[in-house]
């Protein structure tokens, strides 16, 4: 009779093994953000260009309640299929904040494309983040939307989508930069997205979870405060501490700190170039935080055998900014491994 209750007790154990759900963060992040795919439906128009560059205005659909507003820029000097780079704002930011860098990136070679993201730019009703905020309350409350990070990396894999059907794209040198929000993007839609061939996440890349075990979450929360004390004070607290940022974070960007943080994500994004930026006295990314990131990537890239691939750039006496020899490294990067 005991070994009888020992064999049914080893078949039960192994049945619930079997049930149980295997940590597979791709496909657990992909069915998070993806959203019933609709037909792309692309609108482009042409612009005046300036200095031997061309320029479009273009729009794509991502769902089917939003369509995507961005520019393209290419140098009239090269011809045939060309490698791009796609460059994400940060909070409070536009497509039109990344025209500088896109018109460098152009003069080097490369398609550059800049769109705004979610409640930002052209996709806002009005002035300052108000639409922003509302968006992440709503996420709070259930709407289903993931206006904080994840709702832009859907958009940016269907940016992707779009730009695989034009004739003048080279659809395997397709590469990616993010400043600030853009930077947690640009690392997010890497890791999700293999067709990422070349990652640049600028004053981004983070461990959410070091932030909140060493009470370091203040600098990313202030990005979008508003939001953030509208929702405390709805949840009834006074005073926000780390555990209710997690309570906050599992609801509004579900993962971040857990299955979809920074050391686990960047992982996914090996063997293919990545070249991280981030600051030393930046309180958006805690150093430690950071650390642990890039850690993760120089054991995964080395189990690889391409530690060549991989890079990092930490800022000295340096804040939540990009210094301009940091972002002609960027530059650098993109021309090392797309080759325009």
């Amino acid at each position: 009779m005991k070994s009888l209750r020992l064999l049914v007790l080893a078949v039960a154990c192994c049945l619930a093994a079997g049930c149980a759900h295997t940590s597979n963060p791709r496909a657990d992040f992909r069915k998070l953000v993806a959203r019933p795919q609709v037909a792309l439906t692309p609108q482009v128009e042409p612009l005046a260009g300036t200095n031997g560059l061309v320029q479009f205005r273009f729009s794509f659909a991502s769902d089917a309640s939003n369509r995507v507003p961005g520019i393209l820029l290419a140098s009239t000097n090269f011809s045939g299929r060309r490698p791009v780079v796609i460059a994400l704002h940060g909070t409070g930011s536009s497509k039109g904040n990344m025209a500088a860098l896109c018109r460098k990136l152009a003069d080097t070679g490369f398609i550059t494309v800049a769109i705004d993201g979610r409640y930002h730019g052209e996709r806002k009703s009005g002035k300052g983040e108000t639409d922003y905020d509302a968006a992440i309350v709503r996420a709070w409350q259930g709407s289903g939307e993931h206006p904080f990070y994840y709702d832009t990396v859907w958009d940016v894999m269907r940016l992707v989508d779009y730009l695989q059907t034009r004739d003048d794209v080279d659809p395997a040198r397709i590469g990616l930069i993010g400043i600030s929000k853009g930077g947690i993007e640009t690392y997010l839609t890497a890791a999700l997205d293999p067709r990422i061939a070349v990652a640049v996440p600028c004053i981004g890349m983070e461990s959410f979870r070091w932030a909140l075990d060493n009470n370091a979450w203040q600098g990313r929360i202030d990005t979008i405060h508003p939001a953030f004390d509208a929702i405390a004070k709805e949840a009834g607290v006074i005073k926000p501490d780390a555990s209710f940022v997690k309570r906050f974070y599992d609801r509004v960007v579900p993962g971040i700190a857990g299955e979809f943080d920074g050391p686990q994500m960047i992982a996914l994004i090996a063997p293919r170039p990545l070249l991280v930026i981030n600051s030393d006295s930046d309180n958006h990314t805690p150093l430690p935080g950071v650390s642990e990131c890039v850690d993760a990537a120089e054991k995964i890239y080395a189990a690889d055998n391409a530690t060549n691939h991989f890079a990092v750039i930490i800022q000295k006496n340096t804040g939540h900014q990009v210094k301009p020899e940091s972002e002609r490294a960027a530059i650098d990067w993109f021309v090392k491994w797309l080759k325009p």
